[in-house]
């Protein structure tokens, strides 16, 4: 059976981005007839300053989101990265495969380093180098598809390449895994900078729809956003990138295709309308659940549990004989 594992960061808020780029897939697709785990990749939340007591709060409100989302435990193992040592101690034996040169590579760790830079703060070393431990969030469970955005798809690239690398000088070891992405709404943009991605970690809030937006806030946010010049409706995604956003988010939100969906609509306004309407209703149901599992605690923390310790079972053998392979003595 083929083996799927993705994770989220909790840096922020769950947004209708990562819903439809990512969650919403892994309930409908990725759970069913693989062999799937997904993760909440809190290790990666101290690359950049941050507040311990957020840090944990988001990490809960991801698991409940993502179990709120469809994410069943009887078909999937949901669980959180640091309840896994196995993620750390393989993290470095790959920074001992790994160059310096390919870390300062990564498109992600020079633009989230220019930031920090532009802000006065420092760069983590942990930013540097979190690249290999996402490699070993894979490689500990013998990966073999990885359901990413198009922004990860380096980052799989360089799982791949360290796996051969790691093969190839030590004994075959760990299984090379593939990158797979959705066909429409893989990379939701900001709907006030439709040339930037809508991320958890932005700071402008109005062009962010957030999984537990009310939906008069979605409605609002949605009908305030960024267009084009132009008064026709088309699909161009390079020439009209606010006008290509709404369209894709109304085709991923209906199971259309935005350039089909281009010809239907006549003002901005009323695709601004129906997207919107769209979006409340996908959210729905997503909202009414989390307001079940918020009221039942001791639930998603009995997932988590069971879900570490499966997790634990299955990446440790690897881990172990990734020890022994490249000279460790055994304890």
């Amino acid at each position: 059976m083929t083996r799927v594992f993705s994770g989220i960061k909790p840096t922020g808020h769950l947004t209708l981005g990562n819903y439809l780029g990512a969650v919403r897939r892994w309930a409908e697709v990725d759970q069913h007839g693989t062999d799937a785990l997904f993760c909440i990749v809190d290790l990666h939340a101290l690359t950049v300053d941050h507040d311990p007591a957020r840090v944990r709060r988001l990490s809960r409100q991801a698991a409940t989101l993502l179990l709120a989302s469809g994410l069943d435990p009887e078909l999937c193992t949901v669980f959180v990265q640091s309840h896994v040592d196995e993620h750390a101690r393989l993290s470095y034996l790959l920074e001992c495969v790994a160059s310096d040169g390919e870390m300062r590579r990564m498109i992600q760790y020079k633009e989230k380093a220019a930031r920090e830079r532009e802000r006065g703060g420092s760069v983590r070393l942990s930013l540097l180098t979190y690249p290999v431990l996402m490699a070993a969030d894979i490689l500990a469970y013998g990966t073999d598809e990885v359901p990413v955005g198009d922004d990860q798809t380096q980052h799989v690239e360089l799982t791949r390449d360290l796996a051969v690398r790691f093969n190839q000088r030590y004994g075959h070891t760990f299984v090379v895994p593939r990158a797979t992405h959705p066909k429409v709404g893989a990379r939701v943009m900001n709907l006030q900078e439709p040339t930037s991605k809508m991320g958890k970690t932005d700071d402008v809030g109005p062009g962010i729809v957030y999984l537990l937006d009310e939906p008069d806030v979605v409605r609002k946010k949605i009908m305030r956003a960024v267009t084009d010049s132009g008064r026709d409706v088309v699909y161009d995604r390079e020439g009209r990138p606010g006008l290509a956003n709404l369209l894709e988010i109304l085709a991923a939100c209906e199971g259309g295709n935005p350039e089909d969906l281009s010809g239907v609509y006549e003002s901005y306004g009323a695709l601004k309308k129906d997207t919107a309407e769209a979006v409340v209703e996908l959210l729905r149901p997503v909202q009414e659940r989390h307001k079940d599992l918020c009221a039942d605690p001791a639930y998603v923390e009995g997932v988590l549990r069971l879900g570490a310790e499966k997790a634990r079972e299955m990446a440790r053998p690897r881990v172990d004989a990734a020890y022994r392979a490249i000279g460790l003595l055994a304890a």
